[in-house]
């Protein structure tokens, strides 16, 4: 792995924004570079939920590209990263990658790290799980990709939303190999 290959973030319309900002920021305290892609929809729920516009959340990105930006690094095979995190996930993003449907640079870069067999992990946002979601990251699953719920951890006895928002952005960092503060693990710590 190269120092200046990014994490490649993907925002698409879930709600769960803050779980993306808290990703973001901590690859930047991390000190590990970032490629944003998030979606309109994606972007509509971070001003939502986390209070910030496009330009605020560009800035927490080393790179930060537009949706229909196929022209960007990250559309590329060629172009290598240290993994890709789509955060939250959207029900349409999760099909739309389980179906190989690249219509957007979002769909097109999971679908570029699915075939180059790079770390993707997916955070999809919705309860009840839908059967038909089920199916999808089921064969994302097998494809490869790490579905990671967004479920709180309760034996760490959270205390806000907050603690509930670090401990999952450090579950996504934790599969993508960056070393993190943001929760402790079972245990740790006790001896």
């Amino acid at each position: 792995m190269v120092e200046d290959e990014p994490v490649v973030v993907g925002i698409s319309g879930a709600s769960g924004a803050p779980i993306a900002v808290r990703v973001l920021e901590a690859l930047r305290g991390a000190g590990v570079p970032t490629a944003l892609v998030a979606s309109r929809a994606g972007l509509s729920v971070v001003r939502e939920e986390a209070g910030l516009d496009a330009e605020a959340l560009g800035r927490l990105a080393t790179h930060c590209y537009a949706e229909d930006d196929f022209n960007a690094p990250i559309a590329s095979g060629s172009r290598r990263t240290r993994g890709m995190v789509v955060v939250p996930c959207s029900s349409t993003s999760a099909a739309k990658i389980a179906l190989g449907l690249a219509d957007n640079l979002l769909t097109r870069a999971a679908h570029v790290h699915l075939k180059e067999r790079r770390k993707l992990v997916l955070v999809p946002r919705e309860t009840p799980l839908p059967t038909i979601l089920l199916r999808h990251l089921t064969a994302l699953s097998e494809l490869g990709a790490i579905v990671l719920v967004p479920a709180p951890a309760y034996y760490l006895q959270p205390r806000s939303i907050g603690d509930v928002t670090s401990y999952v952005a450090g579950k996504v960092l934790d599969h993508l190999g960056v070393a993190h503060g943001l929760y402790r693990g079972w245990k740790e710590g006790d001896g």
